[in-house]
């Protein structure tokens, strides 16, 4: 088959080639300049009342937001990270219902969709070139607690024009929290998220906030480590916590240490396994995740009063 191509159209085509080379050629100066890393958060205003603008999302947290919020043909675009189920934080049923791009700046511009969403650290090389291609920009940073997590999926659902949408996803976060919610006179459960390698979760972080809204304290935080610090094995037989969470990666040798028999060996230890998919991002993830903690809580507090032994038990699966 031949395709042809009308003089109009092919000097259009040139003309957009261009206009994103020039682009691109700028970007590259500002990245020399700028360096790397994250930037400023551009705040997402509200569409316009009865316009639903076209998005490319280029985070997998803010893919499984905009999922939930998006009218059918306005998520163009969702990042691949969403279509490998080691990465990803929604259904992967429903995340392979959307194209998935790398997050090149030629691949958007080949969607040309009117809003592009990526996270706070989207380098500042694509950043100058999508805002010289004339895409709106929306960077959303990693939801540090259930508080900016509910204004993360708000402020996502006024972008896309589906206020109703935003608060009917709230309202189930906030149900999980209400049905999760530990007995008032419960004193929290010393509890350690610990991942592949040793890494710990700090106490500004979504699943730490969410373990507090469930019964339990981070024991890393009271310790004095920070985000991904690194907490050996050692450290954690001789004071061990009540509760581990350990998160683990299938493609990582250092999953041997969550599995480690000194740890099964510990008398008043219990140990859940915990899936990636729910510790950081925000939205849908959150409901399940709370759903996953509490029912952690209510099965160490029944072993306790039982007398039973202590085992290990997975109580989330990746999506």
């Amino acid at each position: 088959m031949i395709l042809s191509l009308s003089p109009s159209s092919f000097g259009r085509g040139k003309r957009e080639a261009r206009r994103i080379a020039a682009a691109l050629a700028l970007a590259g100066a500002v990245a020399a300049l700028a360096g790397c890393g994250g930037g400023d958060t551009t705040e997402a205003a509200p569409a316009e009342p009865g316009r639903y603008p076209t998005i490319v999302s280029l985070n997998p947290c803010t893919d499984a937001i905009l999922a939930q919020v998006t009218g059918p043909g306005q998520l163009l675009a969702i990042s691949s990270y969403s279509h490998d189920p080691e990465s990803s934080s929604m259904p992967i049923a429903e995340a392979r219902r959307y194209r998935a791009v790398s997050g090149t700046v030629e691949e958007v511009a080949r969607i040309h969709p009117q809003v592009v969403v990526a996270s706070a650290f989207l380098d500042p090389a694509s950043e100058a070139a999508f805002r010289r291609l004339g895409y709106r920009l929306v960077k959303m940073p990693i939801a540090s607690d259930l508080a900016a997590a509910r204004e993360q999926v708000r402020e996502l659902a006024r972008l896309t024009g589906h206020v109703a949408e935003g608060e009917r996803l709230v309202a189930q976060i906030d149900a999980a929290v209400a049905r999760n919610a530990p007995p008032a006179d419960l004193r929290e459960i010393p509890a350690l998220v610990w991942e592949s390698g040793g890494l710990v979760a700090g106490d500004r972080t979504l699943i730490v906030d969410m373990m507090r809204h469930t019964g339990f304290t981070n024991i890393a935080g009271a310790r004095g480590l920070s985000q991904a610090d690194y907490l050996p094995l050692e450290q954690v037989l001789a004071d061990p916590p009540r509760v581990v969470f350990a998160v683990g990666d299938p493609l990582a040798e250092e999953d041997r240490m969550l599995h480690h028999p000194a740890l099964s060996a510990l008398k008043s230890t219990r140990r859940f396994l915990l899936s990636r998919s729910i510790l950081w991002c925000g939205g849908p993830t959150i409901p399940g995740a709370l759903d996953e903690l509490g029912e952690a809580r209510r099965e160490y507090l029944s072993s306790r009063t039982a007398n039973a032994p202590i085992a290990v038990r997975t109580v989330s699966s990746t999506p």
